[in-house]
Formats: structure tokens, C-alpha cells, sequence
């Protein structure tokens, strides 16, 4: 939905942009493959035999600066000027964040909030089990510990138990976000979803969908007491919704806006029903929310977080790419053995992916026997 009134046009796709963006994309995806093949694999496999804290604290450190490229092109490179609003998040928190789906990247810009508080090596997602087919990227969510779902809760019940109950370690800084619609926002499935709520007697939106409450209340029944917020993430953009190819061209959006309303977890209640209308009041906001937005091209309370420092995005960005660099002539121009190496870590990464499976710490083992 675009916001009515004065806002930025989508800008043209020249063949500046174009060249820039196919250069971005391809220094992702190299550096990407890179990162898994030599950091990932040692990281997520290998020191996890040992430890898991140590494995995923590693991992954290050296794909949290992966991601930060993500953010250093959005609004260093591309000009999207990123405004956050409502309150102001503390840093090192193990929150749970819920927001909605406006387009297929409103995740990748909750990564411009989570480097901002130190925290982009440990978001997790929950999302739909065919992203984790994707070349490449369907590794790294798979080494970052995303939890995959099929959107068929008699299969993703007991998957979402397993992979929660891995993160209750109070010591490991979590980042857990999940979009409750399910599904990205569209006015065929708006209206879908309004025809339900009219013939069930649930509450009519216009910007948002109703939400499903089974995984958000799985989130909250595992992780509660390790918790110390639950954020609620509004993100909307001007002048419209961006697609990935959008986003890597540079054509838009011109402005992402992102509101936070943090809410202690006193202030949610503990059984299924009460959630289930918590949740859906939280959404009828979230809809109001976003009516304001439009109509004013703004979120109340803006300006709670500042700019990314141009320094802090060059120097990491400099030393992403000496490492992959390095890792790239070791792999291309160096010994038959490099290349081997290369070969059985793609092999056990795609399967691992595949079956979704990952090494059982050693003290673990031997406390089983």
C-alpha cells in the first residue's frame, strides 16, 4: 500500500543501478558461500562437537558481520533512509520480536535495528520451510539456527519444541522474530482474510492479516521465563512496498519505517485463549498503527535510534572482503586439496540442510551412555 500525500518517488532504474546492484549481489552471494564453507562449517559443526555456547557465540561474531553488509547496503550504498520510532530498545536483550509482513524483505530490515544494538549475530527467524531450499542462503539459515515450518502445525509443533528448547540457555543472546500473519501482506489476501473475520466474528483489518497464534504461543510457552521482552515491530515504507530486486537495484524504497513498542512479558498472559486475544488486539493496534502512517507518512515518536556510522559500515565491510578475498584465492588458485575441502563441506551442508541436523556435543553424548 503506498502512503497518501507528499512522498518520494520510486527512483529510476538506471544503468548506474543496475551495474551496482548485479556487482552487490554477486559480492553477497561469493562472500556468503565463502563464509559457510570456511567459518561456517568450523563454526556451526565442527566446535559445536565441543560446545555448543562456544559454536553458536563464534558463529554469532563472524556471520553477524556477513549480515552487517546487508544493512551498509541499504542505507549506505542505496540511500534508504531507515526511521525508527515508539520507544527505545536496550541493547543485549534475549527478546521475542512479532511484526508484520508487509513484503518479502521486512526481515532483512529488522537487521538494521539489530546491528544498531549489537545483537545481528543472533537473530533467528521463524520461516516457511521453503527458504531453506535456496542455494546458498538456505545453508546459512539453516547454520544460524532459523526454525523452518511447513505452516502445517501437526508437523511443526514438535519441530518448533526441539529447536526452542535449544535456545533457553539464558547465557545465549537470542533475537527470535516471527510474523504472525504467516504470510506476506497482499489485498487479494486481505481480503481473504477480512471475509473470515466477517463470517467468524473476529476483528476486520485493513493493513494487516489476521494472525496466527499457535507459533507465537509456542514461542512464549518454551522461552518465557528466559526472556526480557517481547518487541512489537510496525515497519512500513515509502512510497511503496519494496521487492528483493528493489532493494539490490536501489529503486526502492526510498524510506523504511520501523515502530517498537516493548512489552514485558507481566504484561502477557499465560494461557492459550488469553493469548490468542492478546494477540489479536495487538494486531487491531498494529492496523490503527499503520492507518496513521498512511494517511501522515509518519510513525509517532520518531527518531529513537541515530544513523549508522559510515566508519563502523567500512571498516567491516573492508574486512569481510580481505577475508573473503583470501578465502576465494585458497579455494580458485591454490592446492587440489582446498578444492576437495570445498567439495565435502558443500556436500555435508546441503544434506544437514536437507534433513535438518546438526552435531550433538561430545559431554552430551557421553552423559546418554
Amino acid at each position: 500500500m503506498e502512503v497518501r500525500g507528499a512522498r518520494p518517488k520510486v527512483r529510476a532504474l538506471t544503468p548506474f543501478r543496475l551495474v551496482r546492484g548485479i556487482v552487490c549481489l554477486l559480492v553477497l552471494i561469493l562472500s556468503a558461500f565463502m563464509m559457510l564453507v570456511y567459518i561456517g562449517f568450523i563454526s556451526a559443526v565442527i566446535l559445536r562437537i565441543f560446545s555448543v555456547y562456544y559454536s553458536r557465540k563464534t558463529t554469532s561474531f563472524f556471520f553477524g558481520a556477513w549480515l552487517a553488509l546487508w544493512p551498509s547496503l541499504f542505507e549506505k550504498i542505496n540511500k534508504t533512509k531507515v526511521i525508527f520510532s515508539g520507544e527505545t530498545v536496550p541493547a543485549k536483550e534475549r527478546v521475542l520480536l512479532i511484526a508484520n509482513h508487509r513484503t518479502e524483505v521486512d526481515w532483512m530490515y529488522l537487521w538494521d535495528l539489530a546491528w544498531r544494538k549489537g545483537s545481528l549475530g543472533c537473530i533467528k527467524y521463524v520461516l516457511k520451510s521453503s527458504l531453506m531450499k535456496l542455494p546458498i542462503f538456505g545453508w546459512g539459515f539453516h547454520i544460524l539456527e532459523f526454525i523452518s515450518v511447513e505452516r502445517k502445525w501437526e508437523i511443526d509443533e514438535p519441530n518448533m519444541h526441539r529447536m526452542l528448547s535449544s535456545f533457553k540457555d539464558p547465557n545465549d543472546p537470542l533475537w527470535l522474530a516471527l510474523f504472525p500473519e504467516g504470510t506476506d501482506f497482499t489485498h487479494q489476501k486481505c481480503e481473504r482474510s477480512k471475509k473470515y473475520a466477517a463470517e467468524n466474528g473476529l476483528p476486520i483489518m485493513n493493513n494487516v492479516l489476521l494472525p496466527k497464534t499457535k507459533g507465537f504461543y509456542a514461542c512464549l510457552e518454551d522461552l518465557r521465563s528466559r526472556l526480557d521482552a517481547v518487541y512489537d515491530v510496525t515497519i512500513g515504507y515509502k512510497p511503496q512496498c519494496p521487492s528483493l530486486l528493489d532493494n539490490v537495484f536501489g529503486v526502492n524504497p526510498s524510506e523504511v519505517h520501523i515502530h517498537i513498542r516493548r512489552i514485558a512479558l507481566d504484561d502477557i498472559p499465560h494461557s492459550e485463549e488469553e493469548i490468542t486475544a492478546w494477540l489479536m488486539n495487538t494486531f487491531q493496534l498494529k492496523d490503527q498503527l499503520l492507518s496513521d502512517f498512511y494517511s501522515k507518512g509518519h510513525f509517532p515518536h520518531q527518531g529513537t535510534e541515530g544513523d549508522l556510522s559510515t566508519l563502523k559500515c567500512s571498516v567491516n565491510f573492508v574486512a569481510v572482503i580481505l577475508w573473503i578475498s583470501i578465502c576465494t584465492y585458497f579455494t580458485f588458485c591454490s592446492s587440489i586439496w582446498f578444492k576437495f575441502y570445498v567439495s565435502l563441506v558443500c556436500c555435508y551442508l546441503a544434506s544437514a540442510t536437507y534433513f535438518n541436523v546438526r552435531p550433538v556435543p561430545l559431554l552430551r553424548l557421553l552423559k546418554c551412555q
